[in-house]
């Protein structure tokens, strides 16, 4: 399996909302002990744990796709699962899901534009902004102070979620971790 985690490369996002993805791989590849894979070719960081690869692109979320499907390409890997923010979700919302659509996420629209919409999917609620207008400058904000109390149980709760899918289904899975909000 290839889990991907989005986010945006560097200092300055690393703590945004826009990350989580990210956050939540740095959790798997200290939790497994995962081992790096260095090739430029695949312009992300990629580990390896089990039979299983995790992935952060590092080619900025709008063109996430192109990492994900030199890693899927390569390594000749079915299933895919991405680790995502979700504006339609309220804070602290951990859900799953195999397809759909992307709701206007441009990670998502990359990878669907990839490798098509037929990929699994943790949905990380982030809430949405007051304004629709604020939407670019919401995502890569830092989270508030409030928020940054249950980040790290959030973090730990998605990570926990998706090493469970080695042994149980996707719906299995859903029906066991989704939290609807903190």
């Amino acid at each position: 399996m290839l889990i991907v985690g989005l986010g945006n490369p560097g200092p300055m996002y690393a703590q945004t909302r826009h990350n989580i993805g990210f956050m939540v791989i740095d959790e798997l590849v200290r939790k497994t002990h995962a081992t790096p894979i260095s090739k430029a070719s695949f312009e992300g960081e990629l580990f390896k744990f089990k039979d299983h690869y995790l992935l952060k692109p590092m080619t900025f979320m709008n063109l996430s796709g192109r990492s994900v499907s030199a890693v899927k390409n390569f390594y000749k890997i079915d299933d895919v699962l991405v680790i995502h923010d979700d504006l339609d979700l309220p804070f602290g919302a951990l859900r799953f899901k195999r397809g759909g659509g992307h709701g206007g996420h441009n990670g998502l629209k990359s990878i669907d534009s990839a490798i098509s919409k037929e990929y699994a999917r943790v949905r990380m609620g982030i809430a949405k902004p007051p304004y629709k207008g604020e939407v670019v400058n919401y995502v890569l904000s830092a989270f508030n102070e409030a928020e940054k109390e249950h980040l790290d149980k959030w973090i730990k709760a998605a990570a926990d979620a998706v090493m469970k899918l080695d042994t149980i289904s996707l719906e299995d899975v859903s029906s066991q971790y989704s939290i609807k909000q903190i």
